[in-house]
């Protein structure tokens, strides 16, 4: 069966100035020519309409949930709405994802974090139990490749990525335990960056046989 890959990207820059971006495009690409059957979207997060969970979303929403429709709503909303759904099924019915962005002061830049606040919806790719929340999304597995100026996948500055460790807990929230995390660190620090672009594609191509 022909299995559904989603790589999301989060990078304003294009991808032969970003680094991210171009070891994603190694990942990905490897991904292709192991898996030619597989259905592979890319979604560039900066070049969609990621709406952001707003005064006008949160009134749609409740019109919704009081019994209204889509005709109930006004234009923008209901844009908005069926922009946000759109994305979440879209979520929801991949099999596996790379999630691929710069840090930016630590943590991921906005539009990704927008991106989150829609797929992360109760009843849909997580709900509530007696026993507290439970991930609906088990069973799927995910990718995370990040560049970053300095170094924070370990030693002091580890205690400083809200980026990472932000996804690595949104995911798992959701049952996607499974995630790889390829960073593309300290190229902001007179390090040998043709070396780090390297061994970074090196490591994501490696990651492709395990999906």
């Amino acid at each position: 069966m022909s299995k559904k890959f989603l790589y999301v990207s989060a990078n304003p820059k294009e991808e032969k100035d970003s680094y991210s971006l171009k070891v994603g495009r190694a990942f990905i690409e490897q991904y292709k020519k192991q898996n030619p059957n597989h259905q592979v979207t890319e979604l560039n997060l900066f070049k969609t309409d990621v709406p952001y969970l707003n005064a006008l979303v949160f009134d749609g929403f409740s019109k919704l949930q009081n019994g209204g429709s889509l005709n109930d709503l006004d234009q923008e909303q209901m844009q908005q709405i069926e922009n946000l759904n759109q994305l979440l099924e879209q979520f929801m019915e991949a099999d596996a994802y790379a999630f691929v962005n710069p840090m930016w002061n630590f943590s991921i830049p906005p539009v990704l974090k927008a991106y989150i606040d829609v797929i992360l919806q109760a009843g849909k790719t997580f709900h509530y139990t007696e026993n507290g929340p439970e991930g609906l999304m088990k069973g799927k597995k995910a990718v995370h490749i990040q560049a970053s100026g300095g170094v924070y996948s370990n030693g002091a500055g580890s205690e400083m990525d809200f980026s990472h460790r932000y996804l690595k807990s949104v995911l798992g929230f959701i049952g996607i335990s499974e995630l790889k995390f390829v960073p593309v660190e300290g190229i902001a620090m007179g390090l040998d960056i043709p070396e780090i672009e390297k061994l970074a594609k090196e490591k994501a191509i490696e990651f492709v046989s395990e999906f």
